[in-house]
């Protein structure tokens, strides 16, 4: 599975997943309930959504242009490094006003969902690229 088609099922998988893991971790790190948790995590997750077709559009660009094929754990991490970074910018207000909590708070919340989704991405791709194989981009070049 290529191109677009492998970009939308990527992405949306990761999302259902997301959402509901997300919606847990919101109930119980705040005393808002399942209403107020899930449509903050199904916010997030349009945003997220958004950010992971583009950062990955992105990513797989830079990726083709380099010499070395496949993807070793250092480009998964700096993959995982890179999306998770830009998401915590684009969803640190929007958390801290959902929630009426401080941006301190929110920004310790986001920690914990950071090291979560640092790890949740990392395994989710891995699983994601055995199942499905690798992008275009991360193949090895045919030999002539």
């Amino acid at each position: 599975m290529q191109g677009i088609k492998r970009k939308v099922v990527h992405a949306v998988l990761f999302e259902i997943l997301a959402v509901l893991s997300t919606t847990i971790i919101f109930m119980a790190a705040t005393d808002h309930g399942v209403g107020r948790s899930g449509s903050l995590a199904l916010v997030t997750s349009l945003v997220a959504l958004l950010w992971n077709m583009l950062y990955n559009t992105a990513f797989e660009r830079w990726e083709a242009r380099q010499t070395r094929r496949g993807r070793s754990l250092l480009r998964r991490a700096t993959h995982t490094l890179g999306f998770e970074a830009g998401l915590v910018l684009l969803l640190l207000p929007p958390i801290a006003w959902w929630l009426e909590i401080s941006v301190g708070l929110a920004l310790s919340l986001e920690a914990g969902m950071v090291v979560y989704f640092l790890i949740y991405g990392f395994v989710y791709n891995w699983c994601f690229d055995h199942l499905f194989g690798l992008p275009d981009s991360a193949r090895h070049a045919a030999k002539s």
